[in-house]
């Protein structure tokens, strides 16, 4: 470079403004540039280097070109030399010129183009090539078969030439017979492939259908090579989630059959797409369900549970042990297996979704699982579980609880020793109008509060946590039917504990007892005529009349409960009662009238309402319990009756007593007790009467006469 003066530098300057500007700079008047390429930006450089003596950097020169010039560099690129960039005009290195935003719709339209010339390259080599592939794979020789599969294999990676394939139903078909003909392993790996690659599109998925691909991929499932395998069941797995009948032609094809056996493989992604394949084939299926089972699904599905850790797989499999667990077949199968044990391992996962699914599965097999033996841990998780605030968690671990806390004196007291009782009641509470939560968690504490070590913990454990008011509270209409059937019968439970004889009145339990009785009995009354049971929301208003009648029986224990159910008019409905049909109705009428006969005002309103002609029947009933209760009421009724009354009772009272043994009518004195240490036998019926008349022990009348 080399130095000018202020004024000579002041000329030039003039003189090239004058020279470029004038002509066309791109700049002021946006005309058509005189030399039509990038080579006019380099002799301008050149002019004005001899001219100034300055040297342009790569950069300066960049910023000197002309608009059009900028504009074909920043939409095409590939024109500028080698290792060159446009530069931006920006300050901010990270905003783009608007010359840099309107060219980015100009390099997608090229590259969609580009795109385009090569997809009809390709569709254009496949709709030649098609023809000839196929029937190169019809060809005897199986090295020509072998050779056209790997090149049909090859066209299926790209789109276009794949569009072609499932367009021609003559190659699907040669592709299939090739696959199920062939005894190359290579073949078998290329054609499934093939197959494989179609079942991505409907078009695909349908020529496949079509072809009879579906009994051909699964006569692959028995095929030695892990690929084809993949390829097979993969496939399947496609047709039976898209392709509308493909669900009927894979059991037509003995698909079930072969595919259990797949459970036994050690791939996890695998056994996932294998186990969806069974849900996708079982579900609405009763069938599906038992081929499952007798191919042994449910232990291989029990014992992928328990082994692996993949929690897709182990979703898959949930959801088909949820779809067999409604099965009466398949449920004691998967609850023999130890499927109770391996589900609840998954209750405590960070999976939302296989924990909801085992779940609803313990739930379903629950009810078969009730003496199924190592349950502890699974009892404890779901106590813990109570305190969810997810309605469908709820209902699932209340619903199990019922089912195992049913008749199962072990279960009982461990849920009642970890704070069973609380916790369902907090369900309970929060429960709310969801029958579906409400109901088996009053099943659950009808059962923790009878016939059990901790029975009697659990009957003062709902008083405690101040669960009196909120189950009394359930009797109420609109309340559905089976969650009133079950607070009926907890109720009835929590009498039999006399510290909660007090708060259940308090709570009202009787007068809405007694409201309950009098509307089912008015309900059976009404179909009585046409002898058909009355039902309401599934439960028979002959077990509501049951169950209220035997609360206020053990209600009644209680002499100030006693004083109110005399007071609310019952006894005549009571005494109408022991006319029942229904054996346990009479039971519970003649207890509740036994207790209420203490009261001699009771008494005598019921020998007012004619009680003594059917309490005379029910002394010659086969249930002991009814002629225990019959007798007591009877003795009590007729103490201020006349000799001849009271001589009548005991005549009918001993042909009760001893209609079994006639040796012994003939051997009866009015002394009972000389009566009882002359007999061989005595019918338990004797030491109940005398248990409830006296106030003796069944120990105490054991040692009188000399047995148990």
């Amino acid at each position: 470079s080399f130095l000018v003066s202020e004024a000579e530098s002041t000329v030039k300057v003039a003189e090239w403004q004058q020279t470029y500007y004038s002509s066309d700079s791109g700049i002021q008047s946006g005309a058509t540039t005189v030399t039509p390429d990038h080579w006019c930006g380099i002799e301008f450089f050149c002019t004005f280097e001899k001219i100034t003596g300055h040297i342009f950097t790569d950069a300066e020169a960049q910023y000197t070109l002309t608009r059009a010039q900028r504009v074909r560099a920043a939409m095409f690129p590939e024109t500028l030399p080698e290792g060159e960039a446009v530069l931006t005009t920006q300050t901010d290195q990270n905003q783009q010129t608007n010359v840099q935003r309107l060219a980015e719709p100009s390099q997608l339209l090229k590259n969609a183009i580009v795109h385009l010339i090569n997809y009809q390259d390709d569709a254009d080599l496949a709709t030649r090539a098609v023809p000839e592939l196929t029937k190169l794979l019809a060809d005897d020789d199986q090295v020509v078969v072998n050779k056209a599969a790997m090149i049909v294999n090859q066209l299926t990676r790209k789109e276009a030439s794949r569009r072609v394939l499932m367009q021609s139903p003559q190659m699907v078909a040669a592709v299939v017979r090739a696959m199920q003909s062939t005894g190359d392993m290579e073949t078998a790996r290329c054609t499934a492939s093939v197959l494989h690659s179609l079942s991505h599109q409907r078009e695909g998925l349908l020529a496949i259908f079509k072809s009879g691909g579906i009994p051909a991929l699964v006569r692959m499932l028995s095929s030695p090579m892990e690929s084809v395998l993949f390829y097979a069941i993969t496939t399947l797995h496609n047709l039976l989630l898209h392709q509308e009948g493909a669900k009927m032609a894979v059991r037509l094809a003995d698909g079930l059959q072969r595919m259990v056996p797949l459970l036994k493989k050690s791939n996890p992604k695998f056994l996932a797409i294998t186990t969806d394949c069974l849900q996708l084939l079982s579900y609405g299926n009763q069938e599906s369900k038992l081929i499952i089972l007798a191919n042994g699904g449910p232990e291989s599905l029990v014992y992928i549970m328990r082994n692996y850790n993949y929690e897709k797989l182990l979703w898959t499999t949930s959801r088909v042990l949820k779809v067999l667990s409604v099965c009466p077949s398949n449920k004691p199968a998967i609850v023999d297996a130890g499927g109770m044990q391996a589900l609840g391992q998954h209750l405590t996962g960070t999976s939302q979704r296989l924990t909801q699914n085992c779940l609803w599965t313990l739930r379903n097999l629950s009810d078969a699982a009730t003496k199924q033996e190592g349950l502890d841990g699974l009892l404890q998780v779901l106590v813990t579980q109570l305190g969810s605030d997810d309605v469908n968690m709820l209902t699932c671990a209340t619903g199990i609880l019922s089912n195992l806390t049913c008749n199962n004196a072990r279960n009982k007291a461990l849920v009642t020793q970890c704070g069973g009782v609380e916790a369902l009641i907090h369900a309970v509470l929060r429960a709310g109008e969801k029958e579906d939560v409400a109901e088996p968690a009053v099943c659950a504490l009808r059962h923790l509060t009878s016939r059990h070590p901790d029975a009697e913990l659990a009957q003062n454990a709902v008083r405690i946590h101040y669960g009196i008011p909120a189950i009394v509270k359930l009797l109420g209409q609109p309340h559905y039917w089976p969650v009133v059937k079950a607070t009926v019968g907890l109720i009835r439970n929590l009498a039999l504990c006399p510290t909660n004889q007090a708060p259940l009145r308090e709570a009202g339990a009787i007068p809405r007892l007694v409201n309950l009785l009098l509307k089912a009995h008015q309900d059976t009354q009404r179909h009585a005529s046409s002898a058909q049971q009355t039902y309401q929301d599934g439960v028979r208003m002959e077990e509501i009349v049951e169950g209220c009648t035997g609360a206020l029986h053990i209600l009644a224990r209680d002499p100030m409960n006693r004083g109110e159910i005399a007071s609310m008019q019952t006894i005549p409905l009571f005494v109408q009662l022991l006319y029942s049909y229904v054996e346990n109705v009479k039971r519970v009428a003649a207890g509740v009238l036994c207790e209420l006969a203490l009261d001699k005002q009771s008494a005598e309103i019921i020998d007012a309402e004619g009680a003594s002609a059917p309490l005379m029947e029910l002394l010659h009933s086969t249930n002991e319990g009814i002629a225990t209760y019959a007798a007591a009421v009877l003795f009590r009724i007729s103490e201020d009756k006349s000799s001849d009354y009271r001589k009548r009772v005991s005549v009918e009272l001993t042909h009760s007593l001893f209609k079994h043994d006639p040796a012994a009518w003939e051997m009866v004195s009015i002394n009972w007790l000389d009566m009882l240490s002359e007999l061989p036998s005595v019918p338990v019926t004797i030491i109940l009467f005398f248990d409830l008349l006296f106030g003796a022990t069944v120990k105490q009348f054991s040692e009188c006469i000399g047995h148990e």
